[in-house]
């Protein structure tokens, strides 16, 4: 029996994928579960309308995030941190802090988790900072740190 597959089913595929399974299976445990439901042309067309969408929602994505990407390419994020004599630095610059800055100066929600540092900024001076917008997309962020 071809069954459509709702949820990643170990040994047989993943979601989504069209398999040949025993009817025994298929009745006992995918339908039952609700991990499956049988490939019928109705089926079969409403999975082919759901990946069109989803692919579309993906290329969608990708032009955002490319677009931002651009925007961001001039963008300087000011940030602020206590220092001492000779330039010595109390503290450091994360990347909670840096999202925090770019949604204030820039309106713009970008999750902290996104921002890539080896580790965080302890010094004065302009740095540049890694954002990953998507898979395929990652953008280059000027921070500038000044006394506070």
């Amino acid at each position: 029996m071809k069954v459509i597959l709702l949820a990643d089913v170990k040994p047989h595929g993943k979601k989504g994928d069209v398999v040949e399974v025993s009817d025994g299976f298929a009745r006992n445990v995918l339908f039952k579960k609700n991990q499956g439901v049988e490939a019928t042309p109705a089926n079969l067309n409403n999975l082919k309308l759901k990946n069109q969408h989803d692919d579309k929602v993906a290329a969608e994505n990708l032009a955002a995030a490319q677009a931002l990407s651009k925007e961001m390419e001039g963008w300087l994020v000011e940030t602020a941190i206590k220092s001492g004599e000779g330039g010595k630095t109390f503290g450091s610059v994360s990347s909670k802090e840096i999202a925090a800055a770019v949604k204030k100066q820039y309106g713009q929600d970008i999750d902290k988790k996104k921002i890539q540092m080896d580790e965080a900024i302890k010094s004065l001076g302009t740095h540049e900072v890694k954002v990953k917008l998507h898979q395929q997309v990652t953008a280059a962020l000027r921070v500038h740190v000044s006394e506070q």
